[in-house]
């Protein structure tokens, strides 16, 4: 994926040179408040600031609600995906989660590998919360 800067107003945690930052916004248009839906897309930029190439294999996300219910979701990849990221690159995708409360917050990590040596590191997707105008942000 071609180097489109940085992405700035965002969640940032950056682990063994990679950086990840997320950016999360609320889909009013999607969201059902009188029947309990809410839903929330999010951003997310995965940079190599490292000397070695390395490949994202799984993802570990905790989503909690207001209420303080932490579901655990668990997969191969990013929306299909296992990107390869060679020193300087980045990787940006849009995906979204569906809460049954008007507020919450997500938090993971990522699973990667070095390509060269086949050792194993995880990196932290930082904490970033999920807000609507129905919310009244005491979660947070």
């Amino acid at each position: 994926m071609p180097y489109a800067g940085p992405m700035t107003d965002g969640y940032s945690a950056t682990t063994r040179h990679i950086r990840v930052t997320v950016r999360s916004h609320y889909l009013a248009d999607q969201s059902r408040p009188d029947e309990g839906t809410y839903v929330w897309a999010y951003r997310i930029r995965i940079e190599n600031f490292g000397r070695e190439t390395v490949q994202l294999l799984r993802r570990t996300w905790l989503i909690t609600d207001a209420r303080g219910r932490t579901q655990r979701v668990q997969g191969a990849g990013v929306v299909g995906q296992q990107p390869v990221l060679e020193p300087g690159e980045a990787f940006e995708y849009t995906s979204g989660t569906p809460l049954d409360t008007p507020s919450g917050f997500m938090a993971g990590q990522y699973h990667l590998v070095v390509r060269d040596s086949g050792e194993e590191f995880d990196v932290e997707i930082p904490t970033f919360s999920l807000d609507s105008p129905e919310g009244d942000g005491r979660i947070h």
